[in-house]
């Protein structure tokens, strides 16, 4: 009879101990240990038919032979550009996101569009049926994807021998499982166990492996840390269900730039490439309102004009109301703040709410005199000319200070055809002034871009 041992798992980093802790010894998180029984049979080994018994010799780093990786193309320009450049050969990515984001949808319609490659896709959440229903909705079905629905990894490694397929998409992690693990699909101990054979399997055969994971409802993949810390590429799915705009970064990628993104939009027929997102976040029948600004931003390494929308009423329940939506509401006071002390405006019985138009959450520091501008047009119920936009981070002495790739920013408002920008003075004296003709305006101090605004 194989005997059971109790075995104590860090739900944060995966480590286990005889015995529970108030804080784990190895990542620091507290309460975060849960039981789990473990049977203590022969070791087994998972075969997955690939690969041999390869012995490593220590070599010095000069005589080693740089290789370029060699990449894969989906066909697909914005998953490419978040990648680096398409799939790397023998990677393994992590692909995770909110229920009902539309991560098989995304995963499922790259998958269809790989003309030339054969794909194996496993899902264990989801029948064959159901993936048939999806993928005549995204309205791609004539290509080399082979579906299957099963959770045992052991047979999944069988429909791979069978199949020679060039990608591997198992979707989900959470709900595959090994016999060599006596635990649940999900626990910590399956996801280590199915994980890690999934990365010996791509690393020993060179065919990439894309895994989609679930995350728990503080936003961070499910399962062990260990799982971010063994794959190649993290990416992050995200969005708000209610809107139709997608986000697609990178959190960590081997093979590339963490900084890029990609911006999809959800539509019927599946998930459109957004090549240029400022004409759709920009709103052209703006003129004459109130409480508007055009903000200048980087997100990654990409520049595009968001819409800021504030709204300034006076107080109806005696407490002032403060709400940001798409924006850190801490940092929202902050601003506030600054404009009633260095500006003398006085907001502090009044309700301030905020709205970063198209649903995106913006982190970029050089939006703050965009938000402070659209707040005060609404408090002064005086428009701000549309063909203007602004960039400039906003600090505590109500001073302008600088931001990075500021050029990109100018092209970018040139390019959608506006007449001036806004930005911190000491950017604008860097600039080589002839490569513009976009009227560019340089501040020092809050009231100055106010002046430029309002006037007076």
């Amino acid at each position: 009879m194989a005997k059971e041992k109790t075995v104590f798992f860090c739900k944060e980093c995966g480590a286990d101990y005889p015995k529970a802790y108030g804080k784990c010894p190895a990542c620091g998180a507290w309460n975060s240990f849960t039981e789990q029984k473990i049977r203590k049979d022969a070791p087994a080994k998972i075969e997955h038919g690939y690969g041999g018994i390869v012995v490593n010799k220590p070599q010095l780093i000069n005589e080693v032979q740089a290789k370029g990786e060699i990449r894969i193309d989906t066909l697909s320009t914005e998953f490419n550009r978040v990648l680096g450049g398409g799939l790397v050969t023998g990677s393994l990515v992590l692909i995770g996101g909110e229920p009902g984001i539309g991560k098989s949808t995304l995963v499922l319609q790259v998958a269809l569009q790989m003309q030339g490659k054969r794909i194996l896709y496993v899902s264990g959440e989801e029948s064959v049926s159901q993936l048939k229903m999806r993928a005549e909705r995204l309205g791609k079905t004539q290509s080399e994807c082979f579906i299957v629905s099963d959770t045992i990894l052991e047979n999944i490694f069988q429909h791979i021998q069978e199949v020679k397929p060039d990608v591997v998409i198992v979707d989900s992690v959470q709900t595959i499982s090994t016999d060599t693990a006596d635990a649940s699909p999900g626990s910590i101990t399956q996801v280590r166990e199915c994980s890690a054979a999934l990365l010996k399997f791509a690393k020993e055969s060179h065919i990439p492996v894309l895994l989609i994971g679930h995350i728990t409802k503080e936003g961070s993949i499910a399962g062990p840390k260990l799982l971010e810390h063994i794959v190649d590429t993290v990416l992050q799915f995200e969005g708000d269900r209610h809107n139709m705009y997608r986000i697609l970064r990178a959190h960590k990628n081997r093979f590339g730039s963490t900084d890029e993104l990609a911006i999809f939009e959800m539509q019927q027929s599946g998930l459109r490439e957004v090549s240029n997102p400022s004409e759709l976040l920009l709103n052209r029948n703006s003129d004459g309102l109130s409480g508007i600004a055009i903000a200048a931003m980087i997100e990654g390494v990409r520049p595009f004009l968001i819409e800021t929308q504030a709204l300034v009423s006076t107080a109806a329940y005696g407490v002032p109301q403060r709400s940001a939506t798409g924006f850190d509401l801490r940092r929202m006071n902050m601003l506030l703040a600054v404009l009633e002390k260095r500006a003398g405006f006085k907001l502090a019985q009044k309700d301030v709410f905020l709205n970063i138009a198209g649903g995106l959450r913006v982190n970029d520091p050089a939006v703050d005199l965009a938000v402070l501008s659209a707040v005060l047009s609404s408090n002064l119920d005086i428009t701000i000319d549309s063909s203007i936009c602004l960039t400039g981070e906003v600090g505590l002495s109500g001073e302008i200070r600088p931001v990075n790739r500021i050029e990109q920013r100018i092209a970018e408002a040139e390019k959608l055809g506006f007449k001036k920008i806004i930005i911190p003075e000491f950017n604008r004296s860097q600039l080589i002034k002839p490569r513009f003709e976009i009227e560019i305006i340089g501040v020092q101090k809050v009231d100055e871009a106010f002046r430029q605004l309002f006037g007076g």
